[in-house]
């Protein structure tokens, strides 16, 4: 795995999931990285804005960010940083 990416583990299906990291950032003191599971080439790829939540010396703890308030503001610092990168909110 190269830097451009970051594994995850799926405790509910047991497997680790390869996602390509696309940026990342620090607001408000907290980490977040926006990640996608699909080619970062594809323009309709979904992404997911994650809040580091834990580290220990051998790993990272991420979540989803879900508090909408939250990640407007987040995205619109990775929309200033990707440049012409436009983020639609999904219900």
């Amino acid at each position: 795995m190269d830097k451009n990416t970051i594994s995850f583990y799926d405790e509910e299906s047991g497997e680790d999931l390869d996602f390509y990291i696309l940026e990342e950032t620090v607001l408000n003191e907290k980490n977040y990285l926006c990640v996608t599971d699909n080619d970062p080439e594809d323009e309709e790829a979904l992404v997911y804005v994650l809040e580091k939540t834990g580290e220990t010396e051998e790993e990272a703890t991420y979540t989803v960010v879900e508090d909408e308030e939250t990640l407007k503001a987040v995205l619109a610092v990775f929309s200033e940083l990707m440049g012409d990168t436009d983020f639609t909110l999904e219900d």
